[in-house]
């Protein structure tokens, strides 16, 4: 195909400017404001007070740049591309770029968020105008320095350059453009002529990630600050009769120990001694709700499939009727454990609340989110909060939350000293917020050699696939359709995990998928594109994918994969899914050892528009296939009476490095404006693998972890 590219290697913004005291333009700006027509600039922009502004370039007299990015970086890497959007419309050389994180600044900055993969998404127009802008100003004030009309000069790699032959570094006048009128409208860049944007660039951080410089939540330090381990309920369902803490009391560097709500904080001066303190802890836990476990959860979430209260999420044609008239009925039902997210860097938070402020510091996703919890939770004002952001060791969703950001806020307004919470592995397996358990119940009518009814079923804990789900393919695809979603209220706390709800429906559509093609004795591919050429881009504009940009994908994948002429021994799965915007086709190669898969390669197809930074893009979709298979191969975690039945690696299986596949990595070339990549990748990665599994051995898997299920049955034959 000639609209490819190839990674492999195993209306208008709101800008405030001013001079800065030693030299330099600062721009700042936003995302929202740059729709509001009426806006002007400052009148007097020598009384701005920079440190308001959430995002902003700076300038300096030697024609440096540095950028902040404004929004929470968790290794998804817009702390690298999204100042590249910027420097690219600025036109300096992105080696001139210096990068730093922005604060939270809810007064000039909206969306400061990492989550839905849609940082890009949303930046992509107003970052752009924003290093447009600049470079204006700055072509402005060397006309004005020249004598010459602006129309007659131009810029390229931080110079500027009129008719005459004359330059001027940026740097030169810097000053004088931060006196300018703003000007009202700025052209874009036409892609071709990028020289930023689409090229690679390395993480902004490595150097001081790889040399262990202080870049995460868990390496900051301030003077004063006690580090705290709390004791929070063993089970869901607990709360705290009673304590003592007179043997916590006794260990070296121990300081203080206070009960908030159900919860016990050991304060200590070093993290071993409040770790070790709470241990020591004694508590009397009392039962105060049901104790749940996972055989009571897997009977509710029968009954709800079984039920008939079920809300209608979306409803094409008559679906009873295709039924009744159908040839031939397949169903399955799918089931998913609860996942815990295991980020990398355990949650922790750094809080000191004072008359004057309240100073927070740590990994988050949801920054503006967090900073009004704890003021309204600590009755402050919002003004008060003070929120930086650390670079993140891993969130998959775990950061959206915040608890632990409440809990070191709490902990230092009731002490009045500086503390972080830090959580240990165990508590951060233990402490909640988990992927929901769910199951998916699929049936489908078949009738003269065509899929004619479709109904998908969700029974899920707490929680329901969100609404734009019901709108992805198939939906459109086939004439009757039908979603429906119940839930049952547990007192285990779940949340979002990296690709919610998708994460596991798009391995239990794409198995079922799988098995129609057999039923219908056709290629599984050549279903999909069938099924997609059933819809008119456009035509019906709830139907959130596009059936050409999928079907683009699906080609391209096959191409690449060499779909269907694998070596013998070697067998392949397939499986094509949008969400976040984006549209991902995966063909996963395997063998077969001793009855269990042996993942060899992973070929993946992606469409997420341009491609703003490709090693970025591509590590991102290397991880999500990686993240997906592994959990889908090895991710379980039940409860027995509210209490994890795993807390630690020990029990917990992950995938290993040496069972991680080759990925190769394709992206659809375009002008279309990008989309996510943090975890359009991961929902693909399971349904191509079972279906790799069943190409090999004839077996459908329906239920999560995999391995468990290749076990039993490998148990079962040689019984």
């Amino acid at each position: 195909m000639e609209n490819q590219k190839k990674i492999t290697f195993s209306r208008r913004n709101f800008i405030r400017t001013s001079a800065l005291a030693s030299g330099g333009l600062l721009i700042g700006f936003n995302f929202f404001n740059s729709c509001k027509e009426a806006v002007a600039p400052p009148v007097d922009i020598s009384k701005l007070n920079f440190n308001d502004f959430n995002a902003f370039i700076k300038i300096s007299d030697d024609g440096y740049v540095t950028i902040f990015s404004p929004n929470p970086e968790i290794g998804q890497g817009v702390k690298t591309s999204m100042p590249m959007l910027i420097a690219e419309e600025l036109d300096v050389p992105w080696k001139h770029v210096t990068v730093s994180q922005g604060v939270l600044d809810t007064n000039n900055y909206t969306r400061q968020v990492a989550g839905g993969s849609q940082s890009i998404r949303f930046g992509w127009e107003a970052l752009r105008q924003t290093g447009a802008t600049a470079k204006q100003m700055l072509v402005n004030a060397a006309a004005i320095k020249w004598g010459v009309d602006a129309s007659s000069c131009s810029a390229s790699d931080g110079i500027i350059t009129n008719t005459n032959g004359d330059k001027l570094g940026y740097g030169a006048v810097v000053n004088e453009a931060a006196l300018l009128e703003v000007p009202k409208d700025v052209s874009l860049k036409s892609p071709k002529d990028f020289k930023i944007i689409g090229k690679n660039a390395i993480n902004v951080d490595i150097d001081n990630i790889i040399t262990g410089k202080p870049l995460f939540g868990l390496d900051y330090t301030a003077k004063g600050m006690k580090y705290v381990s709390v004791a929070r309920p063993q089970a869901f369902g607990q709360k705290i009769s009673s304590f003592d803490a007179a043997e916590t009391k006794t260990i070296n560097g121990v300081t203080d120990v206070i009960q908030f709500g159900d919860k016990i904080a050991v304060l200590a001066s070093n993290t071993w001694a409040a770790m070790k303190g709470k241990k020591a802890l004694s508590i009397n836990w009392t039962n105060d709700d049901s104790l749940e476990s996972t055989s009571d959860h897997d009977k509710e979430l029968n009954q709800i499939l079984n039920g008939k209260n079920l809300d209608i999420r979306r409803e094409d044609g008559d679906v009873k009727k295709a039924f009744a008239r159908a040839e031939k009925i397949i169903e399955r039902t799918y089931e998913s454990p609860f996942l815990p997210h295991n980020c990398m860097e355990p949650m922790n938070f750094y809080a000191n609340v004072s008359d004057d402020k309240v100073h927070l510091v740590g990994p988050i996703q949801t920054p503006a989110g967090t900073a009004r919890r704890i003021a309204s939770l600590i009755d402050r004002e919002p003004e008060d909060i003070h929120l930086e952001m650390t670079r993140m060791g891993g969130g998959f969703g775990r950061r959206l939350y915040g608890d632990f950001a409440l809990e070191a806020a709490e902990i230092s307004n009731i002490t009045k000293k500086p503390v972080k919470v830090i959580f240990s592995r165990e508590d951060d397996m233990a402490a909640g917020i988990y992927r929901p358990a769910i199951k998916y119940r699929i049936k489908a009518s078949i009738k003269a050699g065509k899929v004619t009814g479709y109904h998908l079923k969700e029974a899920a804990i707490n929680s329901n696939m969100y609404g734009l789900i019901p709108n992805f393919f198939p939906a459109g695809a086939i004439p009757n359709y039908k979603v429906e979603t119940g839930n049952y209220n547990s007192n285990i706390t779940t949340g979002a995990w990296r690709a919610p709800y998708t994460n596991f429906l798009a391995y239990a559509e794409q198995s079922f998928f799988d098995e129609l093609a057999d039923e219908l004795n056709i290629d599984p591919v050549q279903l999909r594109l069938d099924l997609l050429n059933n819809v008119e881009d456009g035509k019906d504009p709830s139907i959130e994918y596009s059936a050409k940009r999928m079907k683009d994908t699906i080609n391209l994948v096959v191409e690449k994969s060499n779909w269907g002429k694998s070596k013998t021994g070697n067998y392949q799965g397939f499986a094509a899914y949008y969400s976040h915007n984006t549209h991902v086709a995966e063909v996963v190669d395997i063998t077969i050892k001793n009855g269990i898969p042996l993942i060899e390669k992973v070929t993946v197809a992606v469409d997420c528009g341009i491609v703003v930074n490709p090693t970025g893009a591509k590590n991102q979709i290397e991880g999500g296939v990686i993240d997906g298979i592994g959990h889908a191969m090895y991710g379980d975690f039940s409860f027995e009476k509210g209490k994890p039945n795993d807390i630690n690696f020990n029990t917990y299986r992950l995938i290993r490095m040496k069972e991680t596949p080759i990925v190769e990595t394709y992206f659809v070339e375009n002008e279309l404006s990008p989309t996510g990549l943090g975890e359009p990748g991961l929902p693909p990665a399971g349904g191509a693998l079972a279906n790799a599994i069943k190409a090999a051995t004839g077996q459908i898997i329906s239920k999560q972890p995999f391995i468990k299920e290749l076990n039993k049955r490998k148990t079962d034959l040689s019984a």
